[in-house]
C-alpha cells in the first residue's frame, strides 16, 4: 500500500476503515479547496463565456463533495447522526446546536468514545414557529 502523507500514526496501527476514512476526508477537502478557487476564479474573470465555463466546474466539485459526503455518512454512524441533526434545519444554526446540547444535556446522554452512536434520543423538532 502506497504511503499517504496524512496519517498521523503508522498506518500498521489502523484499521482499513479508518484508512478509508482518512482519505474520504482527505478527498472532501481536496473538493472543498476545489470549490473554493473556481468560485474566486469566477468573481475575477472578466469573459462571460469562460465564466460559464468556469460555475460549471464548481458546481461539478459541489457533486464531488457531497458524494464523498454521504459516503462518509454512510460508514460513521455518528456523522450520520450528527448530519441529521443539524443539517437542513429551519431557523437559527447556532440556536439548533443550543437546542441539540440542552436535549443531550437533559438526557445525560454522551457519544461513546468509540463514535457508536448512543441510545436512541428524543428529537426537538423544527424550529420555525407555526
Amino acid at each position: 500500500m502506497a504511503n499517504s502523507s496524512g496519517f498521523h500514526e503508522s498506518e500498521d496501527h489502523l484499521t482499513e476503515r479508518t484508512r478509508d476514512l482518512h482519505r474520504a476526508f482527505t478527498s472532501l477537502q481536496e473538493e472543498l479547496e476545489a470549490i473554493d478557487w473556481y468560485q474566486q476564479r469566477i468573481d475575477a474573470v472578466h469573459d462571460e463565456e469562460l465564466r460559464k465555463v468556469l460555475c460549471h466546474a464548481r458546481d461539478e466539485e459541489m457533486e464531488h463533495a457531497t458524494m464523498v459526503l454521504e459516503w462518509i455518512r454512510r460508514k460513521s454512524a455518528t456523522f450520520d447522526r450528527v448530519l441529521r441533526e443539524r443539517l437542513f434545519a429551519e431557523g437559527s444554526i447556532v440556536g439548533r446546536e443550543e437546542q441539540i446540547e440542552h436535549v443531550e444535556a437533559s438526557a445525560g446522554s454522551a457519544t461513546p468514545a468509540n463514535g457508536a452512536s448512543a441510545a436512541p434520543r428524543a428529537t426537538v423538532g423544527p424550529l420555525r414557529k407555526p
